[in-house]
């Protein structure tokens, strides 16, 4: 198996076994799982004939970060009419890490290097060029005409043009809120853990964009600063902060946040904040520290749609208990909406997206601020 899992994607776990009798030897297979996946009856049953080598697998899905403890594989062989029976160990205890989403990097990288970006059906389109110059060269067809160089025309008595490349060595930040709000679970991962994939896939971007990628966690105080840089391991550094965190079910506290902010980060970054608000309320409460740091910052708040409150808004209820609860539901979802239209008030962005979209949706909200000039 591999040296380290990555949370919410499927690994596969290989057993190959040879049969050095002379018959056929009917084997069953008991492995220890750790029990973070709570299966205690699991088992595989293969068939080896005699001096082969035959090889099975079965897969696995890790849906919470941390480190995995695989027991003893115990395999029972038997003689083909069943008369004898042997216990042997085929593989002794083994730990396993399980990161952050490392697997799908290089499936969000497609969208880094590619003058157009595509992700199933959504398209983001380049939008423009930077104002960081590169060079002049030739007018070939195709080229943009409003970036003609006249004065080197005059000069050159050719077509001229001038060429740009995107802004380089910004600064974006992933800040994750660790309060008792992202212990929400979807499909079986937390709002903390989505969050934690999608910070990873979208700083590795960022890394690929020549900018330099940070981050922040925090909740009732700030726990982690990773000060934004793109020097070599920069990417190791931030899997390695993001894979230790863990909620501490606490209020998260906004104005300490903004305190550190205020401190540490003196250029002008990208902050992608990933919480949740599910009330206005609630908004309220933390709106006054997330003015401040949109005055100073380019913020992007994330949080995300209930899913389950969703479905319920959709149904069309025949009883007065299920009438009762999906006005509840209009309520929530009206809630969420009205969060949007408060933080655009204000000039900070937002995406309200579902956990299963997030990747795709802040990747691309990055990658269009990008060609819009605004980091």
């Amino acid at each position: 198996m591999p040296a380290r899992f990555s949370l919410g994607d499927d690994t596969e776990i290989r057993i190959s076994m040879f049969n050095g009798y002379p018959y056929k030897i009917n084997a069953t297979l008991i492995d220890q799982l750790p029990v973070q996946f709570q299966k205690r009856d699991f088992t595989l049953d293969l068939s080896i004939a005699p001096n082969t080598r035959k090889q099975t697998s079965y897969h696995l899905r890790p849906v919470t970060r941390g480190e995995y403890h695989f027991g003893t594989l115990w395999a029972y062989l038997r003689t083909p009419f069943a008369l004898l029976q042997k216990r042997e160990a085929v593989e002794e205890e083994t730990n396993v890490k399980v990161y952050p989403s490392f697997l799908q990097l290089k499936k969000y990288q497609l969208m880094a290097v590619s003058n157009q970006q595509y992700f199933g059906i959504k398209k983001v389109r380049k939008l423009g060029h930077s104002m960081e110059f590169e060079k002049i060269k030739d007018y070939i067809q195709g080229d943009d005409v409003r970036t003609i160089n006249w004065k080197a025309t005059a000069r050159r008595n050719t077509l001229m043009v001038n060429t740009y490349t995107d802004a380089r060595q910004q600064q974006v930040y992933c800040i994750i809120d660790k309060g008792r709000s992202m212990k929400m679970p979807f499909d079986e991962m937390t709002l903390l853990d989505y969050s934690i994939n999608a910070s990873l896939a979208l700083l590795n971007i960022a890394l690929l964009k020549q900018d330099r990628a940070g981050l922040i966690t925090f909740s009732n105080k700030v726990n982690d600063i990773i000060a934004a840089d793109r020097r070599s391991g920069q990417l190791n550094l931030l899997l390695e902060g993001l894979y230790k965190q863990q909620t501490e079910f606490k209020e998260s506290d906004y104005q300490s946040l903004w305190t550190q902010i205020h401190q540490r980060v003196t250029q002008r970054s990208f902050f992608l904040l990933f919480t949740n608000f599910e009330t206005m309320a609630a908004l309220e409460r933390q709106l006054p520290f997330l003015r401040h740091m949109a005055r100073r910052h380019l913020l992007c708040v994330v949080f995300f749609e209930n899913t389950l409150l969703k479905e319920i808004h959709q149904s069309q209820p025949d009883s007065t208990e299920g009438i009762y609860i999906k006005t509840i539901a209009d309520q929530f979802d009206f809630e969420k909406k009205q969060i949007v239209k408060e933080l655009r008030r204000h000039g900070i962005i937002s995406i309200l997206t579902t956990p299963q979209q997030l990747n795709v949706d802040v990747i691309n909200k990055y990658l269009e601020l990008k060609a819009r000039q605004m980091i």
